[in-house]
């Protein structure tokens, strides 16, 4: 990996083309260099993660409203269109919709991939607009399952090199900054675009897609879902402008009205960001990992400990007797900054503390899920964010009794560039109405690559096979995961099937909402 060096340049400062940031991310995306044999095996595990959640998630309102609006809009010029979840593979439609709709499919239920460093992203968000392009444009460009393996290795690359130097939340911008420029590289990338063409796009898609973190704030709204998918969109439309020769404001980082010098640290701001050398491989989807339960990534690990600590003492969280004993007084999460300040109480949002709070809050509210998870002994995308489980008296009660704290050895290994230590859980201190304590902690979730039950291949289509058993059928399941096992394999007539048609009846069972299209 190469480091580089990004700070404000004023206007009268000359910074060549070649020494701008969205250029090296642009020279990184044409880079030639196969994709390794690993890195490939684990594209097509992140695949087949996307198509399981977004199968959980297709008679979801978020996910039927942009499939309503993608539907709209039916195969444009160009190409032959690209497919959207749930529908039959025959529809197509234009690709930036198919980007929009599928996006959201994927990130409603909070539960694919996540990688977290100076900032936290999902870059399985790069799939669904990098595989619209390909399956829109692979007859006539010849593009094949090679190809798409490329584009998406390229999406992950760069999302999550950026997100390794360039903090967002710090100065409330939403991490999907990071997502359109790492989509237009992950196209350009598949459609092996010039250097100039995809610096223009890379430039396009990041000033089209900043955004204030409002949308991960207080009461969060069913935008959550809609903002990558609203990233990809971007992106694609940014790769066509920039195809047909259209500009890019420039330096689109540097500049002194730019994003750093406004958006970010400000004019004095300087960052470094890693990017693979030239003829480098790009690994960096090596680094991320997916999610076991349906839930903001750091409560991954709380999930686990909750779990462990109900097997263990299974009283535990049930008793609320004024008498009793074993009645909890307090539950103390000793965590990161960056738990503690984004799902935590230190977010100071009482609307993490709501019975009657939206799905969307609720997934981001640790005190809430560590509560659920400790009475319940397991967690479910559907069950445990249901009304009338967040309004139960004895959990209400149990979820007003904890509270999250900053330590600051568990933020050090947050930020730990050596990932053997780099953690995001921490350690609980349960105090019983007695004086007794009960202390536990951990360090990263069971499915993470070190924790105590690793994600593989088998996990990740058991995955699949359990989200999409209720809306397909047993032989359209068999035919989608062996199709993306032979992903790098793929014929250009091939990729319109890297998609999952539901069940007879189940889309039609859904109404669609209106809106001007």
């Amino acid at each position: 990996m190469k480091f580089h060096d990004v700070r404000v340049h004023r206007s009268d400062e000359t910074l060549a083309r070649a020494d701008q940031l969205a250029w090296k991310i642009a020279e990184v995306a044409a880079d030639p260099v196969e994709v390794s044999p690993e890195v490939t095996e684990m594209v097509i595990n992140r695949v087949i993660d996307n198509a399981a959640v977004a199968a959980a998630s297709l008679g979801r309102h978020p996910v039927i409203s942009a499939r309503s609006q993608a539907l709209s809009h039916p195969r444009s010029t160009g190409g032959n269109g690209a497919n959207i979840f749930g529908t039959d593979a025959a529809i197509r439609v234009s690709p930036e919709w198919a980007a929009w709709a599928n996006g959201v499919a994927v990130r409603e239920l909070d539960y694919h991939d996540t990688f977290l460093a100076a900032e936290y992203s999902h870059p399985g968000d790069n799939i669904p607009p990098v595989t619209a392009v390909a399956q829109h444009l692979a007859a006539d460009h010849g593009l094949t399952g090679r190809d798409l393996v490329r584009g998406i290795a390229t999406g992950y690359e760069i999302q999550i090199d950026l997100a390794r130097g360039i903090s967002l939340h710090a100065h409330k911008i939403d991490h999907v900054a990071h997502l359109g420029p790492s989509a237009a590289a992950g196209i350009g990338t598949l459609l092996g675009l010039a250097t100039e063409t995809i610096f223009q796009a890379v430039g396009q898609a990041l000033h089209t897609t900043t955004a204030t973190r409002q949308s991960r704030k207080g009461e969060i709204s069913s935008w959550k879902a809609h903002a990558p998918a609203f990233a990809g969109k971007m992106a694609v439309e940014a790769v066509d402008r920039a195809m047909r020769g259209e500009t890019s404001p420039t330096p689109i980082y540097e500049g002194e009205d730019g994003v750093i010098a406004w958006l970010l640290g400000g004019p004095g701001a300087a960052y470094s960001v890693p990017l693979p050398a030239a003829g480098e491989t790009k690994r960096a989807i090596l680094d991320s990992y997916t999610k076991e339960h349906s839930a903001e990534y750091q409560a991954q690990a709380w999930i686990d400990l909750a779990r462990r600590l109900h097997q263990r003492y299974p009283w535990l969280g049930r008793s609320f007797d004024a008498a009793s004993a074993d009645r909890i007084e307090s539950v103390v999460i000793q965590t990161s900054h960056h738990t503690h300040n984004v799902i935590g109480s230190g977010s100071k949002d009482p609307q993490k503390y709501d019975p009657t709070a939206s799905r969307e809050t609720l997934d981001h509210s640790i005190p809430y899920i560590f509560s659920v998870a400790l009475q319940d002994g397991r967690w479910h995308h559907v069950d445990s964010y249901a009304p009338e489980r967040a309004a139960r008296p004895d959990t209400v009660a149990l979820w007003n009794r904890v509270s999250t704290v900053e330590d600051s050895e568990w933020t050090r290994r947050y930020h730990s560039p050596d990932v053997t230590e780099k953690a995001f859980g921490g350690r609980v201190v349960i105090t019983l109405a007695d004086g007794r304590t009960i202390t536990d902690e951990i360090a990263v979730a069971d499915a993470h690559p070190l924790g105590a039950r690793p994600f593989g291949r088998a996990e990740y289509v058991n995955k699949f096979r359990t989200l999409a058993g209720d809306v397909l059928e047993e032989d359209e399941i068999d035919r989608f995961l062996a199709l993306a096992e032979r992903l790098p394999e793929l014929s250009a007539q091939e990729l319109g099937g890297l998609t999952i048609d539901a069940r007879a009846g189940f889309l039609r069972s859904l109404p669609l909402p209106k809106g001007l299209f």
